[in-house]
C-alpha cells in the first residue's frame, strides 16, 4: 500500500475513526484502525465490536492495500507533522514508513485478514434527518441518560417513530427527558434502543447543513454524516413505557424567565455542591419564586419573579438535576407543573417546541 494525502484532512479523519476504539479492550487488533487504500480515497475504520465508525479521505492512491495501525500512535504521529502532505507506505512484512516534509517514521503494523468488519445494514431505505435538528434533539436528552451499569438498557435512548413523529427518550430514575419533532416523508413505524455513547458520537459529528440519514434493522443501528458512517449495535430489551410516567394533570404552574431561574439556582446552588444531594428548596407563592439553600457553609437566598396559575407550594430538588433540565431549553421562557411536593414536575418551552423533561423532586427536611 502507498498512498499521499493531506496532514490536516487525514488527522482530522484519524480523530473521527478514533471514537470507536476502546482503549480497555484487551485486543491489540481492536486497538488499531484499519485503513484501506483503494480508487482515489483512503478509509479509515474503527470498530470494537458494538459501535463502529468508517469514514473517507481524499488521496492520492499510488497502490491500493490494507493495514491495521495502532490508533493512538497513529494519530499522535500525524497531528505533530507538518502542515503538508503526508506519504505513507507499507512494505510486505507490515511496516509502515509514514514521511512528511523532514519527518520520517516507521512503526509497526499488522495484518488487516483478522480484522472484523462492520455488520451489514440496508442503505437503500433510510430516514433523513437534519442535522441541526437530530443535533438539538440529541443534546435535550443525551445527559438524562442513566450511568448505572446494573440498568444497561437505559444506559440507552430509546427512538420511537410514530406517525412521522420521531422522539429521543432519556430515562435515569429521577428525570426523564422527551424530545419529539415531526420529520417529513417518515412512513414507518419503529422503537429501537441506541447506546447512549452512540449519540454521544453522532452529535459531535453533527455540523453542516446537509441531512443524516438513518436507518436500522433487528440487530444494529446505522447513521451516514457526510463522509463517515456510523454502524452501533442497538440494545435489547424492552424500554420503560414512559408515556405512564408522565403526570395528566397539575395543581400549580408557574411561567417564568428560562435565564432568570437558571441564572438563580446557579448561585444558590454554591453552597450546596459538595452535598450529598445538592438539595435547593424552591417556595412559590402569587408572583414569585424563593429559592433557598441552607448548609454548614451558611444559607442563600433568591427571588425570581414568574406567573402562577394554581396552588403555593414547598418542593426541594437535587439542583444539579434541575440546572442540567434548564441549560438544555433553548426557549425564553418556561412553564413548570407541579402535582404535590412529593410528586415529580414537569418542565416544557412557552414556544410550543414538544420538549418534556420530567423531574423528581426530594422530601424536604426541616433544617432545609
Amino acid at each position: 500500500m502507498k498512498i499521499i494525502c493531506n496532514q490536516k484532512l487525514l488527522a482530522h479523519k484519524i480523530g473521527i475513526a478514533q471514537k470507536a476504539i476502546n482503549g480497555k479492550t484487551t485486543l491489540e487488533l481492536l486497538k488499531g484502525i484499519l485503513l484501506s487504500a483503494k480508487g482515489d480515497q483512503l478509509t479509515l475504520t474503527g470498530y470494537d465490536l458494538e459501535i463502529g465508525i468508517e469514514t473517507h479521505v481524499q488521496a492520492e492512491v499510488v497502490e491500493e492495500g490494507e493495514i491495521v495501525v495502532n490508533a493512538r500512535l497513529f494519530g499522535d504521529i500525524i497531528r505533530k507533522l507538518p502542515d503538508s502532505f503526508v506519504e505513507i507506505e507499507v512494505d510486505s512484512e507490515n511496516n509502515i514508513y509514514i514521511n512528511c516534509v523532514n519527518s520520517r517514521f516507521k512503526i509497526k503494523g499488522e495484518s488487516a485478514k483478522e480484522y472484523p468488519r462492520l455488520p451489514e445494514v440496508n442503505e437503500n431505505d433510510l430516514y433523513s434527518i437534519p442535522q441541526d435538528l437530530l443535533k438539538n434533539m440529541i443534546k435535550q436528552t443525551v445527559f438524562a441518560i442513566s450511568q448505572d451499569q446494573t440498568k444497561p438498557i437505559l444506559m440507552g435512548e430509546l427512538l420511537e417513530i410514530v406517525e412521522g413523529n420521531i422522539s429521543l427518550v432519556a430515562i435515569d430514575g429521577y428525570r426523564l427527558a422527551v424530545r419529539t419533532c415531526f420529520v417529513d416523508n417518515i412512513d414507518n413505524n419503529a422503537k429501537v434502543i441506541i447506546p447512549g455513547k452512540t449519540l454521544t458520537d453522532v452529535n459531535s459529528l453533527l455540523s453542516s447543513e446537509e441531512d443524516v440519514k438513518l436507518g436500522f434493522d433487528d440487530k444494529n443501528a446505522i447513521f451516514i454524516i457526510n463522509e463517515t458512517k456510523i454502524i452501533t449495535r442497538l440494545l435489547e430489551g424492552e424500554f420503560i413505557d414512559y408515556k405512564k410516567l408522565l403526570p395528566r394533570e397539575h395543581n400549580s404552574r408557574i411561567k417564568l424567565n428560562t435565564k432568570d431561574l437558571l441564572n438563580s439556582i446557579e448561585r444558590a446552588s454554591l453552597l450546596s455542591q459538595s452535598e450529598k444531594n445538592n438539595l435547593i428548596k424552591l417556595s412559590i407563592r402569587d408572583n414569585v419564586m424563593a429559592i433557598t439553600s441552607n448548609t454548614d457553609k451558611g444559607n442563600v437566598y433568591e427571588e425570581v419573579s414568574l406567573e402562577l396559575d394554581g396552588d403555593y407550594l414547598d418542593i426541594a430538588f437535587n439542583s444539579r438535576y434541575l440546572l442540567e433540565g434548564l441549560k438544555n431549553i433553548d426557549s425564553e421562557e418556561i412553564f413548570i407543573e407541579f402535582t404535590t411536593n412529593v410528586n415529580p414536575c414537569i418542565i416544557k418551552p412557552v414556544d410550543g417546541i414538544n420538549y418534556t423533561y420530567l423531574l423528581l423532586p426530594v422530601r424536604i427536611s426541616s433544617n432545609l
